[in-house]
């Protein structure tokens, strides 16, 4: 087992999520039937850059973004260094995939996938390094077997790595995707983990792999179930009022969001996955027992969705 990465290793980390970022790109265009992203290459002054593909008003997605970038550079924000004191001193690395799709049906999911690398180097000392990621599902209309499904992809992509790697990133994406100030969650979750570096390099990097490549498996399924439900005008408001839970959580919690703003990473990238047209109305509530209600009192629970058949 290899215990620490070097230079070739990075570069296949990077190689894999470029090709990550392609693959994605092509099968949500392919689904989508008309929409095409747009991509904007980028250089980060203080080092680095990405790419970031951007479709909007498809005909399956209202907005959709998939970016890829590599940063990097000898300062680390505040935020890291006050946590990982280790991490001072050293030059840093940053790369990964980070999407989140929006479609214009509302009975279609909002989804989101991240999967990344860090690597901190200094001479004479063992590298810090760690892999994280995930994917997660936010529906309007939600439905169970929708739900079923994309957990079971997430628990299939995590059961080559031990029985107990699902329970716990599921448990951890619930916690992650907490609205504290709504005691709410964003969406039904699916995976979260971080700092992945006790399994060696290989090991780590082959589960990066798994949860990068279950996520088409994961939604596009969930896509074609819901995509030609007739939708009315207020459920399209009630689409866009559950929008604002999004930015919520983005701008308040995000971990990704901080680092890439507190780093001073491209503005526009780093804001790609907020959602096109949002709305807050003031202290609204839906009806005891309507569709919206159920949303909330059913479905954004921590659940075990694969232990429950109603």
């Amino acid at each position: 087992m290899k215990d620490m990465p070097d230079a070739s290793d990075v570069a296949a980390v990077k190689h894999y999520l470029m090709d990550l970022q392609d693959r994605i790109c092509a099968a949500l265009e392919n689904a989508d039937g008309a929409g095409r992203f747009a991509e904007e290459q980028w250089d980060r002054p203080a080092g680095g850059g990405g790419r970031s593909r951007i479709m909007e008003k498809g005909a399956l997605l209202e907005k959709g973004g998939v970016g890829f970038s590599h940063v990097f550079g000898d300062g680390m924000p505040p935020s890291a260094t006050a946590h990982r004191p280790e991490l001072a001193g050293r030059h840093f690395q940053a790369m990964g995939v980070s999407l989140v799709m929006h479609p214009e049906n509302p009975h279609v999911p909002t989804s989101h996938a991240n999967v990344r690398f860090f690597i901190a180097e200094k001479e004479g000392a063992d590298p810090v390094w760690w892999f994280g990621g995930g994917f997660d599902l936010t529906p309007y209309y939600a439905n169970e077997e929708d739900c079923r499904h994309w957990h079971q992809v997430a628990r299939d992509a995590c059961a080559p790595f031990g029985d107990d790697v699902y329970p716990r990133y599921k448990a951890w994406c619930d916690e992650y995707f907490h609205l504290k100030h709504r005691q709410e969650q964003r969406g039904v979750g699916g995976l979260f983990f971080d700092d992945l570096n006790e399994w060696g390099f290989e090991r780590s990097f082959e589960f990066l792999r798994a949860v990068g490549d279950a996520y088409i498996e994961a939604y596009l399924p969930v896509v074609e179930r819901r995509r030609g439900a007739q939708y009315t005008a207020e459920q399209k408001a009630f689409q866009e009022y559950r929008r604002g839970r999004y930015v919520e959580f983005n701008l308040v919690y995000d971990r990704g969001t901080l680092f890439g703003l507190q780093t001073g990473g491209r503005t526009e990238s780093i804001l790609m996955s907020l959602p096109p047209v949002v709305r807050w109305d003031y202290n609204w509530h839906p009806a005891p027992g309507t569709p919206e209600a159920r949303l909330t009192d059913e479905f954004l629970v921590a659940r075990d969705w694969l232990g429950e058949v109603h």
